[in-house]
């Protein structure tokens, strides 16, 4: 029967990136009902990501990677373990703080890009900005949308928007708060390879640009090794 190889780096490693982690996941588990019986999706991770770094997240379809990046952002409960991201122990906190932790410290970017229709491109960046209290909120919105080469489209509706000028919304939208961590799940996998390349191209730019610590996850390995580390999950475990 086969097993999976599990790798787990010296203490001494773990030790020193915890040191200046902003991602401290220890033993995370989570299970979710199902008419079969539970479903342990997440078994047992452990996981630091130090600030400034970039990590990708590989591994086949329903290994946990998407999982891990909800419990990251406060939008899954975690079953068991403990999960510290920017200071904050999530497992003490409401949704409603959830909420401001994300507004304050967390960028997300989907495959799917997830705007507002009835919204212009330059009401879908400043939206989570006015939610902040952010009092110039327009005026970010307007220099992040110009960031990413869209300040001909401000006032154009996602429908008025190629997929990838969508996305390049949805990448103005993560960065106007300047977020310590961004999350990023298959931002390419909705798009043409010219139009991924692009956006990963943005991507990484503004990320070396502000600093911003980042976890992606791909299926694309030539993207994961963009990165600075790449780890595997399979089965709900990170497994190398």
């Amino acid at each position: 029967m086969a097993m999976d190889v599990i790798i787990t780096p010296p203490a001494e490693i773990l030790a020193t990136a915890a040191t200046n982690a902003l991602v401290e996941v220890r033993n995370l588990t989570l299970t979710v009902p199902a008419a079969a019986g539970p479903v342990n999706i997440l078994r047992g991770v452990d996981l630091d990501i130090g600030a400034g770094e970039a990590v990708g997240v590989v591994g086949p379809s329903g290994s946990g990677k998407t999982s891990l990046l909800m419990v990251l952002a406060g939008l899954e409960q975690a079953s068991g373990g403990s999960v510290r991201v920017c200071g904050s122990d999530l497992a003490g906190m409401d949704e409603d703080q959830l909420a401001a932790l994300r507004r304050r410290e967390i960028g997300i970017v989907f495959q799917a890009f997830h705007l507002i229709g009835s919204m212009t491109a330059l009401e879908n960046v400043a939206i989570p900005l006015e939610l902040a209290g952010v009092v110039d909120a327009m005026a970010r919105a307007e220099v992040s949308l110009r960031d990413v080469g869209l300040g001909h489209r401000l006032t154009h509706l996602p429908g008025q928007l190629s997929g990838g000028e969508q996305q390049r919304v949805a990448l103005a939208r993560a960065f106007a708060a300047r977020p310590r961590l961004l999350l990023a799940d298959e931002p390419t996998g909705n798009l043409d390879r010219a139009s991924g390349t692009a956006i990963m191209e943005l991507l990484m730019g503004m990320r070396a640009r502000f600093g911003t610590t980042l976890m992606l996850i791909t299926h694309d390995p030539d993207l994961a090794a963009r990165c600075d580390r790449t780890i595997a999950m399979a089965d709900g475990r990170i497994v190398a």
